[in-house]
């Protein structure tokens, strides 16, 4: 036999094996099945899987002849992980001093090719700390976060399940500091959208390329979007059955995102209580990327800090709506992608925000937020089987999350080990 017939049939043989388990049953054994909705847990349950769904779940349930059995007996299992602000395309490596440099620089260093590859090792780290479904906020270039979540839907690298935005609908410059003479670099990652037609353009441009989300920078220059402008882009956006979210770095921003009807605010760090009732009122939800120490510190923002838990606190007092997000695009010293996004737990910890409802921040609420609460985000019959696995109990200390064991991806065995390391 040749080489390269060796080869094929090696390659045909895998497949089939791996088109098997595929197909057969998966049975979990949790000692505790977390429900972050409700914020219990029920002891001694068995869930089966099969077809990359949830089959059923139950106690003292039979265990099909044949099944792959998981003993996480010794686990909390509970429903994998959201991050609803994630830029799969970034990893910039730029020292604090220079990090508005490294932003900028990065339009001109990054080839389309090159921030796809890097998407690949950030959806791939992010899936092994139990990260399973995302939304992707923009800064990917030419629709590159299009194309890597139709790569993720075909199956040719591992990640979690991936909402793409397209590129950021923004008002003249968007977020950079552009010379007069290469303002075309800037769009790459942007559309610059200020009159209605140029508003309807991107919009479509945005639909037409597979965008499932439309992002808007509202306040990135010294004129910003106004209330009409926002209300425009929603409803052009809405014709389709797109939701908007707004990046908001300002409270004046925010009162005229939420009174033009997005979907969500994004950062919004100096909001005040008006606003957030605002939000609250007309139900617009806040995606507030709370940096821990370790990203501020990176971004040379430490001054942040207070005023960031500062608003987490109060709004989560308030009772604004919230799904986690992260907005990770440095470089974090002594963590991968998916561990730095979890570092900003200590940040809704230091806000006091209860570990309940945190998890469902990161859970069923972001899948609600999301509208994907009818296909993931909670371990129930007919639900995607998105499911990972922790030694302590999330409900009452919320950094297990950062000790994930197990991960289970549509079906798939992404991770199962004893020490927290992939084997």
């Amino acid at each position: 036999m040749s080489k390269k017939r060796w080869i094929v049939g090696v390659a045909l043989a895998i497949a089939l094996v791996a088109a098997g388990s595929a197909a057969g049953e998966t049975v979990i054994q949790a000692g505790g099945l977390v429900d972050p909705e409700s914020g219990t847990v029920r002891r001694d349950v068995i869930i089966i899987v099969k077809d990359g769904k949830v089959t059923s779940v139950g106690p003292g349930l039979e265990v099909p002849a044949g099944a792959d059995l998981f003993d996480l007996r010794e686990m909390y299992v509970l429903p994998g992980l959201f991050d609803c602000h994630t830029h799969l395309c970034e990893m910039i490596s730029a020292p604090p001093e220079n990090v508005i440099y490294g932003f900028d620089a990065h339009l001109v260093r990054e080839t389309l090719p090159g921030r796809v590859l890097q998407a690949v090792s950030n959806a791939r780290k992010m899936l092994e700390s139990g990260i399973t479904t995302v939304r992707d906020v923009g800064n990917c270039g030419e629709w590159g976060d299009v194309a890597v979540r139709e790569a993720l839907r075909k199956g040719l690298f591992e990640g979690p399940t991936t909402l793409a935005s397209g590129k950021i609908i923004t008002p003249f410059g968007g977020q950079q500091v552009l010379s007069p003479e290469r303002v075309d670099l800037a769009l790459i990652d942007y559309i610059f959208a200020d009159s209605r037609d140029e508003m309807r353009r991107a919009v479509r441009q945005n639909v037409y390329f597979g965008a499932d989300w439309i992002k808007i920078v509202v306040d990135a220059q010294r004129y910003i979007y106004s209330e009409e402008d926002v209300l425009f882009i929603v409803e052009e956006a809405g014709r389709v059955g797109l939701r908007v979210a707004a990046h908001c770095m300002t409270d004046e921003a925010a009162r005229n995102a939420a009174a033009g009807g997005v979907a969500s605010v994004e950062h919004g760090f100096p909001l005040s209580d008006e606003t957030l009732e605002m939000m609250k009122k007309h139900d617009v939800w806040l995606v507030g990327t709370d940096f821990s120490t370790e990203v501020l510190e990176v971004y040379g923002i430490q001054e942040w800090r207070d005023m960031i838990v500062d608003r987490l606190r109060r709004a989560h007092r308030i009772g604004v709506r919230m799904a986690f997000g992260s907005d990770i695009v440095l470089e974090i010293p002594g963590h991968d992608r998916g561990s730095a996004v979890l570092t900003l737990l200590d940040t809704w910890l230091a806000a006091e925000v209860p570990a309940p409802d945190i998890l469902r921040a990161l859970t069923t609420d972001a899948a609600l937020f999301l509208g994907l609460q009818k296909v993931r985000g909670s371990i129930r019959e007919g639900l995607a089987a998105d499911i990972i696995a922790v030694p302590r109990n999330p409900l009452e200390d919320i950094l297990a999350l950062r000790d994930v064991k197990f991960v289970m991806k549509d079906g798939r065995i992404v991770r199962h080990d004893e020490d927290g390391s992939r084997p």
